[in-house]
C-alpha cells in the first residue's frame, strides 16, 4: 500500500502497544470484540425495538453505545472476507432488531427487512467502511511520524 511517498508492506506479525500481533491474534481480537459487543447489545436489546423510543434514538443508542465497543482498537485489524461478513451480519442483526419486521403492502404478511431496505433506513456508513477509514487514518498518522 502506498500513501503519498511512503509505502507499507504486508508483514506476518508486528508489535503494537507492547503486543505482538499476527493474523491469528487479529482474528481473536475481532472475536473478543464481537463477544463484548454482544454483551453490550444484550444489555439494551429490549430498549432498541421499543415503541416508547423513536427509531432515531434507537439508532443513536446503536451508534454511541454498541458500535464503540466493537470498534475499539480496530485500526490494527486487517479484515479478511470472513471477518467482513461476520461484522456485517452482526450489524444487520442489530439493525433488524431496531427497525423490526415490516408488513408487505400486497400480501399483508410480516417479513424480515432485506439488506437493501435496511441500508435505505440506516444512513450511517456500514461497519466495514468505518474500520477501513480508521485503518487508513491510522496509517497516515504512522506515515507522518517518520523515524522518530
Amino acid at each position: 500500500m502506498k500513501i503519498d511517498y511512503s509505502s507499507f508492506e504486508r508483514v506476518g506479525e508486528f508489535r503494537y502497544l507492547g503486543t505482538i500481533l499476527n493474523h491469528n491474534t487479529v482474528q481473536e481480537l475481532i472475536q473478543s470484540r464481537l463477544q463484548a459487543c454482544n454483551t453490550c447489545y444484550h444489555s439494551v436489546q429490549y430498549l432498541l425495538p421499543s415503541s416508547l423510543l423513536s427509531k432515531n434514538l434507537s439508532i443513536k443508542m446503536h451508534v454511541f453505545i454498541i458500535l464503540p465497543v466493537v470498534l475499539h482498537r480496530c485500526e490494527i485489524w486487517w479484515l479478511t472476507l470472513r471477518e467482513k461478513r461476520r461484522l456485517r451480519l452482526y450489524e444487520n442483526r442489530v439493525l433488524r432488531r431496531i427497525f423490526g419486521p415490516k408488513r408487505d403492502g400486497v400480501t399483508r404478511e410480516w417479513r424480515k427487512i432485506n439488506n437493501v431496505t435496511l441500508n435505505d433506513f440506516y444512513f450511517s456508513p456500514i461497519i466495514v467502511r468505518v474500520i477501513k477509514s480508521r485503518c487508513m487514518r491510522w496509517a497516515g498518522h504512522v506515515a507522518c511520524m517518520g523515524d522518530r
